[in-house]
């Protein structure tokens, strides 16, 4: 079809669009009229997603994720919130609004249900774009109401999120309380063990203790090794054939003295034997003073060899004493340090289970408070007031939607129109009709002139006219 035979359609076929145009936009301004007019309240929030958690002091990474704007929505838009809002209203108190939930449902299911229900058809809840506005708007046929269900729905989203906000947090907080117990039970329990091995070990201090201990070892010790080199020594000088030899008789003052007494009187012996030969008294005087100074030296010399031996039992007994002591120090010593390792080892618990309740108790004590607190990231921005205009119906924008509906229904009707009655208006008509080319065509001498036919079309050609 050309705009031509589209214009031929529309000229001959006039009345029928013009009332199908005229019947769809007076019964649109009709039907707008008398409806009801409903109006929209909205309330709008402000979700901060910037600042840091006010007991913890950081940034929660869960407010940055993309979904997190899409999931308030969802929670504005839950049951739990239109729930809220019933309760928060006095909705369900109502006697009236009781006998209508009896008239619509005939007491089946819950009225807070069938309120929800209600209230969520009407309301509409839409995000700012590129800010964390959101709007909570709702329609109802009352202004007061309508504002007072949208700043209930306000208010019931910033309550259902912090009770989703506390609720972990209280789990969490009861959790670690237990927890708390717990490690402090295992605490006492550790300190009790300590407590309980010291006082039957007799334990004051450990490690003065080890030290005294070690060091009275090492003095035996040392004390071990001078006594075995003396006996070693003893024992040499015993073993030794000559004790004339011996250096402790060797460097005697006393045996030295009668060594040199020896030599005088043998060389006075000597001379006498000569002077005034063997059997003269003084000779005999001078040979029983040798004998006497022999006498004392053997003596004296006995004495010290005697010493010795004595010396070198002394020592030996001496050393079986401090060899004794020595292997009853280091038992002691042994003793000491493995009471030390277990001492360590039961310190080491205690130190073990002071940091669980150091650390579960900070943790304890941080969720009671997060579960405490009555702060949120959610502001109204704007409460909602009792809207003065309607927000429906909108008589302009149906009227302005149905000029447009009516001229392509009034459009189409004269297509179909034409379509069932078929006319031949054009010559192109012909041609399309007969299959067959047109040799000529013969219009009026007179072209009829319509006072309602528009400038436009007399300017067309006289055939298309025709």
């Amino acid at each position: 079809m050309t705009l031509q035979q589209f214009l031929l359609i529309l000229r001959a076929r006039y009345r029928v669009a013009l009332l199908a145009f005229a019947a769809t936009v007076l019964t649109t301004l009709i039907v707008s009229l008398l409806l009801p007019k409903q109006y929209t309240a909205s309330a709008a929030m402000v979700v901060d997603v910037k600042s840091p958690d006010a007991v913890s002091g950081m940034l929660l990474q869960s407010m940055l994720a993309p979904g997190y704007m899409s999931t308030q929505i969802d929670i504005i838009n839950s049951d739990r919130v239109a729930k809220s809002v019933v309760k928060l209203l006095r909705m369900d108190e109502s006697a009236v609004i009781k006998a209508q939930w009896q008239e619509a449902t005939e007491g089946k299911g819950q009225m807070i249900d069938w309120l929800a229900n209600l209230l969520q058809k009407k309301l509409d809840v839409k995000p700012s774009r590129e800010s964390n506005v959101i709007s909570i708007n709702y329609t109802g046929a009352d202004p007061d109401f309508t504002a007072a269900v949208a700043n209930a729905f306000a208010q019931s989203y910033m309550d259902v999120n912090l009770e989703l906000r506390l609720a972990p947090a209280r789990q969490y907080a009861t959790f670690f309380d237990a927890q708390t117990k717990a490690a402090r039970e295992k605490l006492e329990v550790a300190q009790k063990a300590l407590s309980a091995y010291q006082q039957k070990n007799g334990i004051t201090s450990i490690d003065e203790r080890l030290d005294f201990e070690t060091a009275k070892l090492n003095e035996t010790s040392s004390q071990l090794t001078g006594i075995e080199g003396q006996t070693t020594d003893s024992q040499s000088k015993r073993q030794n054939a000559k004790a004339d030899t011996v250096a402790e008789v060797m460097q005697s003052s006393l045996i030295n003295g009668l060594k040199m007494d020896i030599a005088r009187v043998e060389a006075k012996l000597t001379e006498s034997n000569i002077n005034l030969g063997k059997n003269h008294p003084q000779t005999q005087r001078t040979e029983s003073e040798l004998a006497t100074l022999k006498t004392q030296l053997e003596a004296e010399t006995r004495k010290i060899t005697s010493s010795i031996e004595t010396t070198y039992q002394v020592g030996k007994q001496r050393e079986k004493q401090l060899k004794s002591a020595l292997s009853t120090q280091k038992s002691r010593v042994l003793k000491i340090n493995k009471q030390r390792d277990e001492l360590n080892v039961l310190r080491r618990d205690i130190e073990s289970a002071q940091r669980a309740f150091e650390m579960v108790s900070q943790r304890a004590s941080q969720t009671n408070i997060e579960s405490q607190t009555n702060q949120t990231n959610i502001m109204v921005l704007n409460p909602a007031s009792a809207p003065t205009e309607p927000s429906k119906p909108r008589v302009l924008l149906n009227v302005l939607v149905s000029i447009f509906m009516g001229t392509v229904l009034g459009i189409g009707l004269a297509l179909m129109r034409e379509l069932s009655q078929r006319y031949v208006r054009s010559a192109q008509d012909l041609t399309d009709a007969l299959e067959l080319p047109v040799l000529g065509s013969i219009g009026s001498a007179v072209a009829p002139r319509k006072p309602w036919v528009k400038p436009w079309l007399n300017r067309l050609p006289r055939r298309v006219r025709a």
